[in-house]
Order: structure tokens, then C-alpha cells, then sequence
């Protein structure tokens, strides 16, 4: 049974004693010391107290010398852009993507990459044969990399196998749903099972200096599936986007312990495997249609990268008494809707009897609020059927009020568009040329863009 822990404090002096006495031992005073309540002491906590038997660790100040990690880059530039510059060392990955979108592909053109420099590199695969790992590396041209492959699903027997040479530079687990550890009862893919395969994984990477990559599954709405404490476990969470019938693919950052989560790498699936893009504008700007109605080119920023893509929009009219539909691909649904509201009360554009479709092309998502000028230029291009010059881009942020507010980076921005031939662009008031050549139309409120492109 617990017990209170008594103790006497002397009023004057405050020096503490276990048991009452007449006079403090310290100071002398008499009659000063006062029972005081103390913790409740268990027989568990008497002899599980933390505060004492433990190891000492060093503590360092922030101006102390560190020394950086080393970076083991992978060949492919936009694989490296996206993690901050390469691999590092005793460091975990986490890669997801819906199936089919390349994730093992990419990986497999890594490793082998790596291994031909020279770097031992071992892949574990729990969902295909070595021979089926073996056949698509023959497909992609990469049979003779020196990858040492492996299948299994007992993480006991990986890291078994591994200890009995020197550790890799490079391992990857494709995929972590299907490893399974015998320390604990669960199926494989269970948030247990899950939770247990990573610690050990990632704990042997810790000790041996290894760059781990793990190959995570996703659910239906794109979320990793498994413990979300998965992600809180790795250094590195990488998202593989894109639509399986679209030829390119994003990979974007979305936790970097090592780096900045604003860079992307682009790339394009082709025979040989995936490809690099090293000029991702070209790609979301082919065979873009001049002449219609509806388009406008919106320069992203992706980290340091501007990406020109098109934002297209479609208005139809509808018959009286109709419920409008407003579908959007590549964008917030929400943001739409706060657009189109400003334009019917703050332009006189009215939305609420026509349906609008908003689509940014090649399947591009953009997560950027400069987008709100473009989005706006598409939809009045669309609702009154004047196209926007081919040659003019648009960028800015809509507040409720109609204002047109600067957004950062405008100098890159322009810069991008004049290499691609853009020689105009409607930007916030006040915003400064960023490249010699472009002609800037200034826009202080939303009004005046929408009787700049009626032609008022």
C-alpha cells in the first residue's frame, strides 16, 4: 500500500528534514520546522526512480561544431533536387504513391545507378520475386548493376543476412506493409507490424551508417497507409504523384530533416523507365492550344523551380431552374468557389446559373495562392468568350475585398516566362520587372482585370 512521505521544513531558514525535531539543526532557530505533505511513495517507484543509474549524455551548446552529413547522391539529378541533394547516410526514406505510378521503377534505376559507382547496395523486395526484380531491371536497360537482390519478408532474416557482410550504402525495402517481425503477433501490414518492421529497419540503418528507403503503400484518398507514427519515425517522407494515364510524374518532399520540402523532381514515363525533365514548363506547356477561350499560363513556384503550366476553365450556361455543377482538377475546390464569389460581388459577373469546370493541364496540382489571378483571368476568358493572348501570363493573390495582393518570388517568375517566349504579364500593383522585355500590366483590384480583358 502506497504511503505519504512525510518531511519538515524549517520556516525560517527552509532546510528540510525527515522527522520533527525542537530545534533546526541549521540555522537554530527553535520550534520553526513545519510538517509539510510530500509525494505518495510506492514500493514500485522506491526502486524504479529514473533520476539516478542512467548514463550521462553530453550536452552541447548550438554554436558547437557540427559536422554535415555526407550525401550520397543517386545519379538522377531530380531525385537528389528532391531530397535536399542526395541520400544521406544512416538516414530513413519514406516513399509512397498509388500503385503503378513508378515507385519501384525509380528505385531500381537508383540503386542500380549507385552500384555501378561503385556502392554497395542491397534491395529487399516482399512483394515480387528476385527474378521479377531481375526481369524488369533487364527491362530497363540496368542487368548488369551489380544490385544484390533478395525476397523476403522476415525482417529478422534481413537483417541476418546483412550482418554477415559489411553493411550497404544504399538499402531498400520495397515495401514495408509487407515486412513482418516474429517479436510481434499481427499479420503483415497490421499498424503493430508496421510500427515494429520500421524500428528495427531503422535502427540497423542508425548503427550501420546505411541510407534505408522504404516503399510505403497508400490508401484510397492518397494518405500512407499504416501508423501515421511512421512518418514521424523517418527523416524523409517523399510523395509520388501523377495520373497513370499522364506520362509524367511529380516527386515532392513533404518532410525533410536534411532539407528544404519545396523542391520537386519531374518525371517522364517512357520505355526505358522513368526519365528526367529537366525543363518541366516545355512539358505542361505542349501542344497548348492557342486561340481559345478559357486559358491562361500560370507560373508555380515549386521551392526555387518556376513551372509554367495552363489553367484552363469552361463555362456552360444552363437552363433556368438547374443545379450548376463546379468541378475542379489540379486545384482547391474551395479557393473556386471563394474566386467565383468575388467575381459576382465585386465585378458584377454572375456564375450562379452556369456550370464551371476548372482543369490545370497534364494533371498538375497546384498548391500555390498565386494562382487566384490566373484562375480568375480563365473564367472571365471563359464566361465571355475572349481568349487571353498566348503570349501573357498572369499571377497574384485575391483577397475578399477584390484587392490584388503582390505574392513572392514575382522577379523568378518573370524571368521563367521570358525564357519561354512570354513577352506580357498581368501582375499585382506594384510589382517590379523582373526580366527585361516583358510588358507588365499592374492590377491594384479585381474590377480592373476583368474590364482589362473585356475590353472596357
Amino acid at each position: 500500500m502506497a504511503k505519504p512521505q512525510r518531511r519538515y521544513v524549517c520556516q525560517a531558514c527552509g532546510s528540510v528534514s525527515s522527522r520533527w525535531q525542537g530545534q533546526c539543526g541549521d540555522c537554530g532557530e527553535w520550534n520553526s520546522l513545519v510538517q509539510e505533505n510530500g509525494g505518495t511513495v510506492t514500493p514500485f517507484a522506491a526502486k524504479h526512480d529514473l533520476r539516478s543509474g542512467g548514463r550521462a549524455i553530453p550536452l552541447l551548446g548550438l554554436d558547437a561544431d557540427v559536422v554535415l552529413p555526407d550525401r550520397l547522391r543517386t545519379g538522377i539529378a531530380e531525385l537528389d533536387r528532391a531530397l535536399g541533394g542526395g541520400l544521406v547516410s544512416a538516414s530513413a526514406t519514406l516513399i509512397g504513391g498509388d500503385p503503378g505510378i513508378g515507385k519501384s521503377t525509380l528505385l531500381l534505376q537508383a540503386a542500380a545507378r549507385l552500384a555501378l559507382a561503385g556502392s554497395r547496395v542491397a534491395y529487399v523486395s516482399g512483394e515480387e520475386a528476385a527474378d521479377q526484380v531481375r526481369l524488369r531491371a533487364r527491362r530497363l536497360g540496368l542487368g548488369n548493376a551489380p544490385v544484390q537482390l533478395g525476397a523476403a519478408t522476415s525482417v529478422r532474416d534481413i537483417l541476418t543476412t546483412l550482418d554477415q557482410g559489411a553493411p550497404p550504402a544504399l538499402l531498400v525495402i520495397d515495401s514495408i506493409q509487407t515486412m513482418h517481425s516474429d517479436l510481434i503477433e499481427g499479420a503483415p501490414g497490421t499498424v503493430s507490424q508496421v510500427r515494429a518492421a520500421a524500428q528495427e529497419l531503422i535502427r540497423y540503418a542508425k548503427e550501420r551508417g546505411t541510407a534505408l528507403v522504404l516503399v510505403g503503400h497508400v490508401t484510397k484518398d492518397g494518405a500512407l497507409a499504416g501508423p501515421r507514427v511512421l512518418e514521424h519515425m523517418v527523416d524523409t517522407v517523399l510523395a509520388f504523384e501523377g495520373e497513370r494515364s499522364h506520362q509524367y510524374r511529380i516527386l515532392r518532399a513533404t518532410k525533410n530533416r536534411f532539407g528544404g520540402t519545396d523542391e520537386i523532381g519531374v518525371f517522364a514515363m517512357a520505355e526505358g523507365g522513368l526519365e528526367e525533365v529537366a525543363n518541366p514548363s516545355a512539358l505542361f506547356l505542349a501542344n497548348r492550344a492557342e486561340g481559345m477561350a478559357g486559358g491562361t499560363v500560370f507560373p508555380a513556384m515549386e521551392g526555387t523551380r518556376p513551372v509554367l503550366v495552363e489553367i484552363q476553365a469552361l463555362v456552360v450556361r444552363l437552363a433556368s431552374g438547374a443545379t450548376p455543377r463546379r468541378s475542379v482538377v489540379g486545384w482547391d475546390g474551395a479557393r473556386l468557389a471563394m474566386v467565383l464569389a468575388v467575381l459576382e460581388a465585386r465585378c458584377g459577373l454572375s456564375f450562379s446559373t452556369a456550370e464551371v469546370y476548372l482543369n490545370v493541364s497534364g494533371g498538375y496540382r497546384i498548391i500555390d495562392p498565386a494562382a487566384d489571378l490566373a484562375v480568375a483571368a480563365a473564367l472571365v476568358s471563359a464566361l465571355s468568350e475572349r481568349p487571353v493572348p498566348a503570349e501573357t501570363i498572369a499571377f497574384g493573390e485575391i483577397a475578399l475585398s477584390g484587392e490584388v495582393r503582390a505574392v513572392s518570388h514575382g522577379g523568378l517568375r518573370l524571368k521563367e516566362a521570358a525564357k519561354l517566349g512570354f513577352t506580357r504579364a498581368l501582375v499585382p500593383a506594384g510589382s517590379k520587372d523582373g526580366s527585361a522585355g516583358m510588358k507588365l500590366a499592374h492590377f491594384a483590384g479585381l474590377g480592373a482585370l476583368v474590364d482589362h480583358l473585356l475590353g472596357r
